[in-house]
């Protein structure tokens, strides 16, 4: 009897451990944004409309049509006149980039973000766990992580992962290997590091499909401190509450989609196929209907559900990409950080997800100060709500990015206090929205839309670029 009894204890015991012990996981499995900081550079690198222009008047490989086309591009994107981009096409010398361009414009970005961040949360290099890094297009030896360990004396068994040629969608990505490295219950202090490298991949040939990236894409980065202790949850700005990848590279049209290649005449650059937007819509169907039943509240999905039956008795050949346009996305998410890759992309999700232009008005006038800074965008586009003070405690973000392969990934976080850090945006967030986003050169020279081949006169046209105010 009495062995009965203690069996029963230890029993007894061995559960309340057991308990205890899943408990404790579990609290430390959560991943807590404590804070990011995003990058700017100096004001010697800003890239205006003009400068712009004159950029593209020394590529002499145009002709009237691309000419026109890029220009058209250009005043159209919805990029304002305060954009920056690296030193080497500033200075003319974008058809022969060096190394010490690319590292330098990677340094610039690594001194000054990097730094920022351990001051701004306080924490010191050596407390640093786990570092992810992700630059899609630029892999020196050693990686830039170990640059980073190296720069700021990290210890000598921190864990760095390098991350690459992972497009614009890299930054969750790189936060899902965080969270997984999470779920292992240690307490743990994690940094991503995520930017783009331009310096060495100016495309400075004519074809057409491979001319739109240097339109859209400019410099910038963010740094992002992460960890899964609860003894810094009071500290947290966000929490993830889920991360959905999709990744469609198996279909051939959606791997081809962005490439970079060669184009006829040897010259590197990115490939951008026609069949891109098919390839964008699939992905971002296929990972919508994985979203859904995370983020939608019971009444929603109950309401999705009625529809979708209602439907197939209705019409047989009903798909359910059909039903994702009356998915009031709202009811589950009260903001929207939507990758910044033009006014496209962001009409098209706005959409898709039946927002107002209040709701895309953070990615719209990201896209306008900063342009496309690739994987680092959808940080600008957070910095943008927290600097107009739109996130409160409990309110629910939901991030969307896009990436070459072709990648689909989203997040939602929850904000855990009242934000309010206007970071980049402080010197500007009191233009924002701007009464207008016209380019004052589509106003000014309209003969970009009117000159035919026989009227244009190019030399004519580049005085009057060059006399222009802008």
């Amino acid at each position: 009897m009495e062995v009965l009894a203690t069996l029963t204890v230890l029993f007894l015991l061995y559960s309340l451990y057991l308990l205890y012990k899943s408990y404790i996981l579990k609290r430390s499995t959560n991943c807590y944004l404590v804070d990011y900081v995003c990058f700017k550079p100096s004001s010697d690198r800003e890239i205006t409309t003009r400068k712009c222009g004159e950029i593209i008047q020394r590529n002499k490989t145009l002709g009237l049509a691309e000419y026109k086309f890029l220009l058209k591009v250009v005043v159209n994107s919805g990029i304002g006149e305060r954009t920056y981009g690296p030193r080497n096409i500033i200075e003319g010398r974008e058809e022969s980039p060096t190394l010490d361009d690319a590292i330098q414009e990677m340094d610039e970005f690594l001194d000054v973000s990097v730094r920022d961040l351990f001051v701004k949360t306080n924490i010191s290099p050596r407390d640093v766990d786990v570092l992810v890094v992700n630059i899609c297009t630029f892999g020196p030896a050693p990686s830039l992580a170990s640059r980073i360990v190296h720069r700021y004396n990290m210890r000598e068994d921190v864990k760095t992962y390098n991350l690459s040629s992972m497009g614009c969608s890299a930054t969750l990505v790189a936060i899902d290997v965080v969270q997984n490295i999470f779920k292992s219950g240690k307490k743990t202090v994690a940094v991503v590091v995520t930017s783009e490298s331009i310096s060495p991949n100016w495309y400075s040939g004519n074809d057409r499909s491979m001319m739109l990236g240097n339109c859209l894409f400019r410099c910038g980065g963010s740094v992002m401190l992460l960890t899964n202790d609860p003894a810094m949850r009071s500290r947290a700005k966000m929490r993830l509450k889920c991360l959905v990848r999709t990744h469609i590279g198996a279909n051939d049209d959606a791997f081809n989609s962005a490439v970079q290649k060669e184009d006829g005449m040897g010259r590197v650059g990115v490939h951008l196929s026609k069949s891109l937007p098919k390839s964008a819509v699939r992905a971002f169907s296929h990972n919508l209907k994985r979203l859904m039943p995370k983020v939608l509240p019971y009444r929603e999905m109950a309401l999705l559900v009625y529809r979708i039956v209602k439907q197939k008795v209705v019409q047989r050949n009903a798909k359910l990409n059909t039903m994702v346009a009356q998915i009031d996305f709202k009811s589950g998410v009260d903001h929207f950080c939507l990758h910044t890759g033009g006014t496209a992309v962001i009409d098209a999700v706005g959409r898709a997800l039946r927002l107002s232009e209040y709701d895309v008005e953070p990615a719209r006038m990201t896209l306008h100060r900063w342009g496309n800074t690739s994987a680092s965008s959808i940080w600008y586009v957070l910095g943008y709500m927290e600097a107009k003070k739109r996130l409160r405690k409990n309110d629910r973000v939901l991030m969307i990015t896009f990436g070459s392969g072709f990648k689909c990934n989203s997040g939602l976080w929850e904000v855990c206090r009242d934000l309010g850090d206007a970071d980049v945006w402080e010197d500007c967030i009191k233009d924002y929205p701007p009464q207008t986003l016209v380019n004052p050169y589509l106003e000014k020279y309209a003969w970009v839309n009117e000159d035919t081949e026989e009227t244009f006169d190019k030399e004519k046209r580049i005085e009057e670029f060059k006399q222009s105010p802008w």
